[in-house]
């Protein structure tokens, strides 16, 4: 068996089982565990898996839900920097609502393993956390928008009504100094209601989403709590925020095993 297909067998059976022990994938391998130790790193660098006491958990996509495969660009290492950032200003054992972009998709995959209790209307999330039995996962139904693979309209926001979370992270289109947009008006409606659910709500997106409006407006600067972006954006963004209470967490760079959040000085 060469290198490359152990690899790729690898990935396969850590794919389809969600998490797998190090033994069984030795024994279905038949290769010692400190081979499939070094083949793990590979897969974590690649942000495929992610590494436990003796196992590994899936975090990449599933191979029947590849709802952001065809829509990675430029931006993408920025929103998996912000990811990281982000999963630090939660602390285990926390209530936290995710939306369904691709910034709290990023997000959600540096979760796997922590003990949290997370809610979501979002299918991509939800699969990546599922295979985690330190998550407690609440799936909010709902109509699923296909594009996104999100559950919105009027049943997902009466269920949004009935909960209650101490952190909110939601993706936006658009940031201006009349506040956040999105694209889908049926969106923007729940995540009204999850805005209204949380203690805190913090906004995800990559520098490319400053000065950009978009068709629907979810609500005004002030009425968040925090925005994580990469270093990229421009500085006047601190100050604008700065004046409308809102804290600016920047990711700096795009490795996210790498990234230290910090304040816009």
């Amino acid at each position: 068996m060469t290198t490359e297909f152990r690899r790729d067998r690898l990935r396969e059976l850590v794919q389809n089982r969600g998490f797998a022990a190090l033994g069984e994938l030795a024994d279905s391998l038949e290769v010692s565990e400190s081979t499939i130790r070094r083949d793990l790193e590979q897969l974590e660098q690649a942000g495929d898996a992610k590494r436990t006491h003796g196992g590994v958990f899936w975090t990449g996509e599933p191979a029947t839900m590849r709802i952001f495969e065809s829509r990675r660009d430029t931006h993408w290492p920025a929103k998996v920097a912000i990811g990281a950032v982000a999963a630090e200003l939660i602390e285990d054992h926390d209530t936290i609502l995710l939306d369904g972009g691709s910034t709290t998709y990023e997000l959600a995959r540096q979760l796997v393993g922590r003990p949290l209790q997370v809610v979501t209307n979002s299918l991509p999330i939800a699969h990546v956390l599922s295979s985690s039995d330190a998550t407690d996962l609440v799936m909010i139904g709902g109509c699923v928008q296909g594009q996104r693979g999100v559950a919105i309209g009027p049943m997902t926001d009466a269920m949004i009504a009935t909960i209650n979370v101490s952190k909110a992270f939601l993706s936006v289109a658009g940031v201006t100094d009349r506040g956040y947009f999105n694209s889908d008006m049926m969106l923007v409606q729940s995540e009204k209601a999850m805005l209204a659910s949380a203690d805190q709500a913090i906004v995800v997106a990559d520098s490319s989403k400053f000065g950009k409006v978009s068709l629907s407006r979810l609500c005004g600067l002030k009425e968040v709590h925090t925005v994580v972006t990469d270093s990229a954006v421009d500085s006047h963004w601190k100050d604008i925020l700065e004046n409308q209470g809102v804290q600016l967490v920047l990711a700096s760079g795009s490795n996210s095993n790498t990234e230290e959040p910090r304040e816009m000085p």
